[in-house]
């Protein structure tokens, strides 16, 4: 079973940028669409963006449609989330996550996900 390993949230001002980091481990992400997912404290987990398998389709929450991108490395077998323009409405847990989907079933139903990241923390300063 693969497992995935968040790394680069931190702390930042409204209006600076981030990248996010999700390395896979015990195996290969090629075999799978790959999202990542946010909780804000208090909040339901909600979905952020996906890509599919070989990279060509994504998808993005309205919230982040034009600040978010997705992308994926799959001979480095990491997946990127590059986040500008942050606000404190992004401040929260993001989560890399894997399923054997297609993107798009993975943005609407995150019950597919076979595979969570424990999770990087994004705090943003207003």
């Amino acid at each position: 079973q693969v497992q995935l390993v968040e790394s680069g949230g931190g702390l930042v001002q409204a209006g600076d940028s981030l990248r996010l980091s999700c390395a896979a481990s015990g195996g290969t992400i090629n075999i799978y669409a790959m999202g990542w997912f946010r909780q804000a404290p208090g909040k339901e987990r909600e979905f952020v963006a996906s890509i599919s398998s070989s990279g060509v389709n994504t998808y993005y929450a309205d919230s982040v449609k034009g600040r978010f991108t997705i992308s994926r490395d799959n001979a480095k077998n990491t997946v990127y989330l590059q986040m500008n323009s942050l606000n404190s409405d992004d401040t929260a847990d993001y989560h890399c996550a894997a399923g054997k989907v297609s993107s798009r079933t993975l943005a609407i139903a995150p019950g597919y996900v076979e595979v969570w990241g424990q999770g990087t923390l994004v705090t943003v300063s207003s």
